[in-house]
């Protein structure tokens, strides 16, 4: 066989490869996907078909392995048959008549139950949240359990360490899950394991992606959440990391940025449905479950005063059959009759939440949009600014949180009725990729409370107007839409 019979072989050969490439793509690719997301895919692939389709192999997959998904069915179950009948709500102010649906969702979705006689207090201050949170593990007495996307030691954060590890001292059981990738790539990622283990912390880190070690799922599935539970008495969760708020980045710091966030501080029955999440993580990193540290939701730990709150925690991410989080969202769009308030720093919406919003504003529903102005992450800051302007012609009010601070907090309002606040983005990510924790709160008290921090974003933000955003150059427009493509991978 002669050099061009071989040249003439090894090229049909990688034809009739690519061909086979683009049939399994499309037989395969679209299965139980968004149609938006399935063809992103199959661009993706049919463009770099030997790339893209070994992307696909390495990151195609949402779910997390079955084993996991099988301990989040398990914990299911278990939060299910420990809480039922346990929804003791107040009733001197009656439930707006689409309530009770949305309860009933996040319950069939999330197993958690609405529970009443609750209190919270939300901090937007960063250094305040962190000084509060460190206040709370020196008065520990059982266990400390510290559950963060990203943990890390430095000057902002230290406080925090070192009540931990006085905890520990005294006696205290201190658990704490971190983010595998997300601290691995944060400075200073070996002084804080190294730390950790000096103090007898039991730690793990959540999703880790360690292949050698038999530890392996699509690497971007990242644990998202922020839990901190103290004795099971006081619990915090919200957007906030606890390492400095510039993330000790040489580009943050070169930038001045500052994140602004916002934590809620929270006792009484919730506090239980709190823990439960870490509860789970706890057991699909370790296959310890902590059965000790359960506690059951009786008369002596429900407020009775009359500004309780009802809330209810709502999980989600890869270990969930359904998009949980942007369930609950999309139900509480569609509800809302007077206004809404979203404050997300990614938000990059799908479909059905493009269209819940922009329908609000077309059925009289005043929709504000709370955003930074400049961003951390350039696709995702792109891909947002892709939707400004069809939100903007729909009649939605965009507020630019302005520079060098990036507004970080995730929380949204529905009417005077209801508030949503924890860890979610607004965005594909969010929805399918990570593990997430929601808290539907409802009660005047924290919707007012609320509102004055909707109010102090309002003060130092600046509307973007669609005659303004009209008069961006073609180059912006040109990435963002770019952007906006890759943002359907997934």
């Amino acid at each position: 066989m002669t050099g061009t019979d071989i040249a003439v072989l090894v090229t049909l050969l990688l034809l009739a490869v690519d061909l086979l490439i683009r049939i399994i793509a499309v037989i395969t690719v679209p299965r139980n996907r968004r149609p938006s997301t399935g063809i992103a895919w199959l661009m993706a692939i049919f463009v770099l078909p030997y790339v893209g389709f070994l992307l696909f192999l390495l990151i195609g997959s949402y779910k997390l392995p079955k084993g996991r998904r099988d301990k989040q069915y398990a914990i299911n179950e278990f939060i299910i048959e420990t809480t039922e009948g346990i929804e003791r709500v107040s009733d001197d102010d009656p439930w707006p008549p689409w309530f009770k649906n949305v309860v009933e969702l996040n319950r069939t979705l999330g197993a958690m139950p609405l529970v009443g006689g609750n209190q919270a207090t939300l901090v937007g201050d960063y250094d305040a949240s962190i000084r509060l949170m460190t206040a709370e593990i020196d008065k520990a007495h059982r266990y400390v359990h510290a559950e963060f996307y990203i943990l890390s030691y430095d000057q902002t954060t230290k406080p925090f360490f070192d009540a931990l590890a006085a905890a520990v001292k005294r006696g205290v059981t201190v658990r704490v899950l971190l983010d595998h990738i997300a601290s691995v790539r944060a400075p200073g990622h070996k002084k804080t394991v190294k730390l950790l283990n000096q103090m007898g912390v039991k730690w793990h880190f959540m999703l880790p992606v360690q292949p050698l070690k038999g530890k392996w799922q699509r690497p971007d599935l990242r644990n998202h959440r922020k839990i901190l539970v103290v004795d099971g008495d006081v619990a915090f969760m919200g957007s906030q990391n606890v390492v400095d708020r510039s993330y000790n980045k040489k580009g943050n710091l070169k930038r001045g940025l500052k994140w602004q966030d916002l934590m809620t501080r929270l006792e009484g029955p919730i506090v239980a449905g709190i823990n439960a999440i870490f509860i789970t993580d706890w057991y699909s990193e370790s296959n310890e479950l902590l059965l000790r540290e359960t506690r059951a939701i009786t008369d002596d730990i429900i407020d009775d005063e009359p500004d309780a709150l009802d809330m209810q925690v709502v999980p989600s991410g890869p270990g969930f059959e359904g998009e949980n989080n942007l369930r609950l969202f999309l139900a509480l769009l569609y509800a809302a009759q007077e206004r809404i308030i979203i404050t997300s720093p990614y938000f990059v919406p799908d479909d059905a939440m493009l269209y819940a919003i922009t329908t609000a504003t077309q059925r009289g529903v005043d929709v504000h949009l709370f955003v930074s102005e400049i961003g951390d992450q350039a696709l995702v800051y792109h891909a947002q600014r892709s939707y400004y302007e069809v939100l903007l012609r729909a009649g939605v009010r965009i507020f630019m949180y302005q520079a060098p601070y990036i507004l970080h907090s995730k929380h949204f309002t529905i009417d005077d009725e209801v508030a949503v606040i924890g860890s979610s983005n607004m965005d594909m990510r969010s929805f399918s990729l990570n593990m997430e924790v929601s808290l539907m709160v409802r009660g005047r008290s924290f919707v007012d409370e609320m509102r004055e921090v909707e109010a102090g974003y309002r003060e130092v933000s600046r509307e973007l107007t669609l005659e303004e955003w009209r008069k961006q150059p073609l180059r912006s427009t040109i990435l963002d839409n770019l952007a906006r493509l890759t943002s359907a991978i997934q």
